[in-house]
């Protein structure tokens, strides 16, 4: 089956993070299953999401791991030339939501799954495939306590995001919080007689923001990304019932995207210890004034050392000996390579500019250049790695 082909049937599921992704799991294990490969699955708490994880090759070898995530983002909101969940070929591109943010990675590992069984293989490959890897890495990290028990780990792994199949050795890791400022409600015409919860949650947003700016002048700084410094960022805010009323609530969102060589609890305590001064200045009104923070997410970065042997063996899949890049997204590739010590990169079709767009799409030429690493992939494996 082609990976074009693959990929009209994996963009049909509407794997949206937050619906289930069995119908698409159950269809790759079905199909790897024609191919006399079995498959584990990982599910989740409530038995409605799952990981998929199938050795092809001998079991008892590391080998190397294809990995992606299943799920997608939401289409709401946004205005489609054509149905988002129905592949659409024009002008050398597939349009569809997932095509570049990853489904045409998976495909292309699929069309590959028979020219691997009719390989006497050496080394393994390994397929794993995740759930909610969009809201925060959250699949992976029961596929990861999996893993952490299998006495044979991958020697390597392929996070498969679009890259432009650039090999990537190294990524910012991610801190997201949310925020809740909690006050004293009161009529407005006498201010002082409550607690402001939006104005005091404003006083913390412009910290961040004045920290936000720091990291932008002082660093420090990595030239080889595209954004070279650790950022900070405050995504949504939501307080208040009515202009008239002191507002006793008010809610916010923010994240951290850090270098590697950065640490992000110093600026999370800088934080916290902003919001602790602000928090006992409420309290001289209303001793039940509070700031409570709740982690929403958190992944680490990824620092592959750029003369790794997973950095030259995916190079020489490609051909293609350029330095690996660096990427401010982030991928599962972090949480491999520290939870479980797996050396990883990431590389794959399609450009993350297209991601998460309205009209998503990948470039038929991109599918090829992932089919064609693929098949050096077949060849390499017939011997040692």
């Amino acid at each position: 089956m082609s990976t074009l082909h693959l990929l009209e049937t994996l963009v049909a599921f509407d794997t949206t993070s937050r619906l289930s992704n069995l119908a698409l799991i159950h269809y790759v294990r079905d199909y790897l299953a024609g191919f006399g490969i079995d498959s584990a699955l990982v599910e989740d708490a409530t038995g409605k999401k799952a990981n998929l994880y199938a050795t092809i090759g001998p079991k008892d070898r590391p080998g190397v791991m294809l990995a992606g995530h299943t799920d997608v983002v939401p289409v709401d909101g946004q205005t489609w030339q054509s149905p988002p969940f129905a592949l659409d070929i024009r002008e050398e591109r597939a349009y569809g939501r997932g095509s570049a943010d990853m489904k045409g990675f998976i495909a292309s590992v699929l069309a590959a799954v028979p020219a691997l069984v009719n390989q006497p293989l050496h080394t393994p490959v390994h397929i794993a495939l995740t759930y909610d890897e969009e809201i925060g890495c959250i699949g992976v990290r029961r596929l990861l306590d999996v893993l952490g028990d299998i006495s044979t780990l991958p020697a390597m792994c392929i996070v498969g995001e679009p890259t432009s199949m650039r090999v990537v050795a190294e990524h910012k890791g991610k801190a997201a919080f949310r925020v809740k400022v909690t006050g004293l409600e009161g009529h407005s015409s006498n201010p002082a007689k409550g607690v402001n919860a939006v104005t005091n949650a404003a006083r913390l947003v412009a910290f961040i923001d004045q920290l936000a700016r720091s990291k932008a002048q002082s660093g420090p700084f990595d030239p080889l990304y595209e954004v070279p410094y650790t950022t900070l960022h405050v995504g949504t805010i939501s307080g208040g019932t009515a202009l008239n009323i002191i507002p006793a609530d008010c809610t916010f969102d923010f994240e951290i995207r850090y270098l590697p060589a950065d640490n992000p609890a110093d600026l999370i305590n800088d934080i916290k210890a902003y919001a602790s001064a602000l928090e006992a200045d409420m309290q001289r009104t209303s001793p039940d004034a509070s700031i409570t923070f709740t982690e929403r997410s958190t992944y680490p970065g990824l620092c592959t050392p750029p003369d790794a042997q997973v950095v030259r063996f995916v190079q020489t899949l490609l051909d293609d000996q350029t330095p690996p890049g660096k990427i401010a997204f982030g991928t599962e590739g972090g949480l491999y390579s520290e939870a479980c010590g797996i050396p990883t990169v990431v590389c794959g079709p399609g450009n993350i500019a297209q991601a998460h767009q309205p009209d998503e799409w990948i470039a038929l030429s991109e599918l090829a250049r992932c089919d064609h690493m693929m098949q050096q992939l077949v060849n390499a494996l017939r011997s040692t790695l």
